[in-house]
């Protein structure tokens, strides 16, 4: 686990009052690591949470700490996103984390069959008392009182169900809430944009919006439908990680970041490649895209940017 500095500048809860639409982004197993966070702050984004971490294992062994939670200084404001079902270990794995972040976020929206039958997820949504003990522990055991502990659900078929677990989570001391306008079992239907309203409208905390957001424009016409204090992009940013700061493809310029970074930070080949599919997806033919998903080196990956796209220096001259 590599420090971050003790206390950032500002607290997320500030950054709610100054009244803007934060833009947020989300917690992605494999992808929202730190060479990827750091890209998309380039790039307007507001806030980055971490991958899901489990949380027993994250207190039980030093190499899990290692893998699974990288940091740096300039890597802030940072939600660290546990998988936990019990309030103890959560605020422990919590009071680890919390020199080096902003917040803990517990998560009760992952519908992965593996996270629902273990206890994880999804399946908190139906055990609001637990959640709430949960939160509570979290802000009872941290001593930062700027310290956020956020939730991130989804939504009941029963509506009524949904806003009973946020007014509760609410009166536990939640620092805000992201809501995934789906259920459990719906992937790719349309967002429940009306749910995230009825959401927003039932409590005082800060309410913030995940699903289908894939361009800027997205952001404003989310947070008109539902009033919402920010959103938060998963696949959107993926496929455009300059998505925040308007550009409706990902540009070159943040392809070659993506490169500097990924070599700087020594970023695995499997996971600097695949966000490159990932960007570049939108932009190449299938044909391209044929060539590119069999380069199976830096180096190769490189060249190959560089005859077909050109550098950053083509771009000025």
């Amino acid at each position: 686990m590599k420090t971050g500095n003790e206390n950032s500048s500002s607290s997320i809860m500030d950054m709610f009052e100054q009244g803007k639409v934060l833009k947020i982004c989300a917690p992605m197993v494999r992808y929202s690591k730190l060479a990827f966070r750091s890209l998309v702050r380039k790039y307007n984004c507001d806030v980055c949470f971490t991958p899901m971490i489990v949380a027993t294992d994250f207190l039980r062994s030093v190499k899990a700490r290692d893998s699974e939670f990288t940091t740096n200084e300039r890597d802030r404001p940072l939600i660290v996103q546990f998988a936990a079902h019990d309030a103890q270990t959560l605020a422990d794995a919590a009071c680890v984390v919390a020199p080096f972040s902003d917040g803990v976020d517990l998560n009760c929206g992952c519908p992965q069959r593996w996270a629902m039958s273990a206890g994880y997820g999804a399946c908190l949504i139906n055990k609001p008392e637990l959640v709430k003990d949960m939160v509570r522990h979290v802000r009872n055991q941290v001593d930062n009182p700027n310290y956020t502990a956020s939730i991130k659900i989804r939504i009941h078929k029963d509506l009524k169900r949904t806003v009973d677990l946020c007014q509760k989570a609410e009166a536990a001391g939640v620092s805000w809430i992201t809501v995934h306008g789906r259920t459990a079992e719906e992937r790719h239907q349309p967002v429940h944009y009306d749910a995230i309203k009825t959401i927003k409208d039932s409590v005082s905390v800060p309410v913030i919006a995940n699903g289908d957001i894939k361009y800027l424009r997205d952001v404003e016409s989310t947070h008109q439908l539902t009033g919402v204090d920010g959103v938060m992009a998963a696949r959107g940013l993926l496929a455009n990680p300059a998505m925040f700061a308007g550009y409706e493809d990902t540009p070159l310029q943040c392809i070659w970041d993506w490169v500097d970074i990924s070599i700087e930070q020594g970023t695995p080949f499997t996971c600097f490649h695949h966000h490159l599919i990932y960007m570049l997806e939108r932009v190449s033919s299938q044909p391209e895209r044929k060539v590119f998903n069999s380069l199976s080196s830096t180096s190769a990956v490189i060249d190959y940017l560089q005859n077909t796209y050109g550098t950053v220096q083509d771009l000025k001259s």
